[in-house]
């Protein structure tokens, strides 16, 4: 992976929209934030998306279209405990991208289907470990 794209990563927020408004930032190598830490409890959790495969812009129709797939993809799965809106947001402020943050998916999970997304990789931890950068070789995708 483009060493700039990794720093793009890493100076991203990830932002996780509260159920009483606002949101909490998930940033990779930090703790969870204390906000998501009651929801997580001791499952494994993952920031995804299924916006702009192999981090290439794609049309909006596009991208939402996917996204709705694999929200679908991840309710189906009997390992989910809960999901909560998402936003990416990159460092610098210059996009963003709507994601999920998902409570209960193992890695197996979560890798198969950033995979079949065409994406890169995901954010993931558990409880409240740090957040961690999951990058994966990239398969076909939706």
């Amino acid at each position: 992976m483009d060493e700039a794209l990794l720093a793009a990563y890493g100076a991203t927020e990830y932002r996780v929209r509260l159920a009483r408004g606002g949101y909490a930032v998930i940033r990779i190598d930090q703790p969870l934030p204390l906000e998501l830490r009651s929801l997580a409890q001791a499952f494994p959790w993952g920031f995804v998306t299924a916006w702009n495969p192999r981090s290439e812009s794609a049309p909006r129709a596009n991208n939402r279209q996917s996204q709705r797939a694999l929200l679908a993809q991840l309710r189906a799965l009997p390992e989910t405990v809960a999901i909560r809106p998402g936003l990416g947001v990159a460092g610098d402020g210059r996009w963003q991208e709507p994601s999920l943050w998902v409570i209960g998916p193992s890695t197996a999970s979560f890798d198969a289907l950033a995979q079949r997304f065409g994406q890169f990789g995901y954010v993931h931890g558990e409880d409240a470990s740090p957040a961690q950068l999951r990058l994966l070789p990239l398969a076909g995708h939706v």
